[in-house]
């Protein structure tokens, strides 16, 4: 009796173990993460022909947007025009929302720096809502959908359109953002995998991550109703604190 006691107790203890792994990995990365000292923010490449850094005026005067303010509080922003190797370098990190289609040898450059230990988050919109003063044809315009040259697909991804246009909840991580006309994330192959009803995808590729949210909009929270800058800017937050780690 001794022995099938101590079978028991080891059997209940291994479960309650794993159940422990099960919560901490169904628990987000943080349920609101703290400004960074100055000192102690890592640099973030960014790449986006999305109004963060610059408005479509392209005036002095405007503003810092509220999404490189968020970005700000915890990184070093470092735009970057290209992700050609020579732009990528040594840095770890890189956020590409709605980036104009890059050249053929860029995407193998890029695929190569991720593969070798670089973290990406790309925000992919197939439906972007957000209004744009330039006019269609400009460079420097946002582009209506995500240029997938195939990027996607040899990941282990593919990004479909929205079900219905419009502002929409999801919840991720127990968090509620509001979505415009997002699209959908599939996985193809075992590297990947999808939450949110497929919003949001987290690859791991060689030694590096990239996660990929099907939308670009959420950024854009002051022109979505009910949306809330802790909620969406959350999540971009936490997704880029998820690939640090």
């Amino acid at each position: 009796m001794t022995g099938k006691r101590a079978r028991i107790a080891l059997a209940a203890t291994v479960m309650a173990l794993l159940a422990g792994v099960v919560l901490a990995l169904a628990r987000p990365a943080s349920t609101k993460l703290a400004p960074r000292p100055a000192g102690e923010r890592p640099e973030l490449m960014l790449l986006t022909t999305l109004p963060i850094v610059f408005a479509d005026e392209l005036t002095l005067d405007a503003p810092a947007s509220a999404t490189l303010e968020a970005l700000q509080s915890r990184y070093r922003v470092v735009p970057i025009s290209v992700t050609a190797a020579y732009e990528l370098g040594k840095r770890k990190l890189l956020l590409m929302a709605q980036p104009q289609a890059q050249p053929a040898e860029a995407l193998v450059e890029l695929d190569a720096w991720v593969r070798a230990g670089g973290r990406v988050l790309l925000l992919a919109d197939p439906a972007l809502e957000w209004a744009s003063d330039r006019p269609l044809g400009d460079l420097l315009r946002p582009p209506l959908a995500f240029a997938d040259t195939g990027l996607l697909g040899h990941w282990g991804l593919r990004l479909d359109g929205p079900n219905g246009r419009g502002p929409a909840s999801r919840t991720i991580d127990g968090r509620e953002v509001r979505t415009v006309s997002a699209g959908a994330l599939t996985a193809t192959k075992p590297a990947c995998a999808t939450v949110a009803q497929g919003l949001v995808a987290r690859c791991r590729l060689g030694k590096g991550k990239a996660v990929v949210i099907a939308d670009a909009d959420l950024l854009n929270v002051e022109a979505i109703e009910g949306a809330g800058k802790q909620a969406n800017y959350g999540l971009l937050l936490e997704e880029l604190a998820r690939l640090e780690q």
